[in-house]
């Protein structure tokens, strides 16, 4: 741990550490040459000697620097000090939507809606520049006080689409059933992700859940994608249908683009009749729903 007011690199001053993750210390800092407010993003001093961290992390960084977009963490700067890689972002003001959701279970329609819009910009943006994350979730992804996404952590990304050393990338519960089977991941399994995100902040929930990641691996290859109307009995039906054709066992039939995805979410924001709920016949006459809208 890097102590308050400890100078890194001669350049960023330690004002407050902000968090950590698996493999680096997030800390407030200040460039004094540049008189502004910094996130310093640390590698842990243990992982510094291991070239496979290394290379994640300066994956990271050059995925991350390569993009300049207003829904992404922007890369200020790159470097090393005392033998431990370092990444300059600017600063956050705001949570991550994983935070949001533990804070309040679930998102109203319509700021689920906006979020998706703007994470989804990111992610096609990313896919312009040949850059696919690999990773989407929400705590990935950060929604600041003024209302604005950002996009994040593009350690485990594919860059150029170049292969990431055959190794299964990304998180369980959001996995692309392709990549949980070992496969390259692609465009579409980006899109899959932005499905799972989507289902998790308008129902509070996860798709498939288990005791471990492989078992979670299992049911994104092997079961069928729940209806969110599962969890939310009269949920529109134009939004289910973009969640079920985000998440599509299949690559091919997913979204042709992330740029389709984002279109049929702004139709419906423009639409909001479309967010009329879809109520179930056996709810509306009966006040009991079937097995499947369970």
């Amino acid at each position: 741990m890097i102590k308050i007011g400890h100078l890194i690199d001669e350049r960023y001053r330690v004002i407050s550490f902000l968090g950590e993750g698996g493999m680096a210390e997030v800390y407030e800092g200040f460039d004094i040459i540049n008189k502004r407010r910094v996130a310093v993003k640390l590698m842990h001093e243990q992982l510094a000697s291991d070239e496979n961290f290394k290379n994640r992390f300066r994956n990271e960084a050059s995925a991350s620097a390569k993009l300049s977009h207003p829904n992404i963490v922007n890369v200020i700067n790159l470097g090393s000090h005392l033998g431990r890689p370092y990444i300059i972002n600017e600063i956050i003001v705001g949570a991550t939507l994983q935070e949001l959701l533990d804070a309040r279970r679930r998102f109203t329609y319509i700021e689920a809606i906006d979020a998706m819009i703007q994470l989804g910009k990111a992610v096609s943006f990313a896919h312009q520049n040949k850059i696919i994350h690999c990773d989407i979730k929400p705590t990935n992804v950060f929604l600041t006080t003024d209302g604005v996404i950002k996009l994040g952590d593009f350690g485990v990304a594919k860059i150029n689409l170049s292969p990431v050393d055959g190794i299964i990338v990304g998180s369980a519960h959001y996995l692309a059933p392709e990549v949980a089977q070992g496969k390259e991941a692609t465009y579409a399994s980006d899109i899959y992700s932005l499905g799972v995100t989507l289902f998790e902040l308008v129902t509070g929930r996860l798709p498939f859940d288990g005791e471990t990641n492989e078992d979670i691996a299992l049911k994104h290859i092997k079961e069928r994608f729940p209806s969110p109307k599962k969890y939310i009995a009269n949920m529109p039906k134009a939004l289910e249908k973009i969640i079920m054709r985000a998440c599509k066992k299949r690559p091919r039939n997913r979204y042709k683009s992330v740029d389709l995805f984002v279109k049929d979410l702004e139709n419906i924001k423009e639409n909001p009749e479309l967010l009329k709920p879809h109520v179930n016949f056996f709810v509306r006459f009966f006040g009991f729903a079937t097995e499947e809208e369970n």
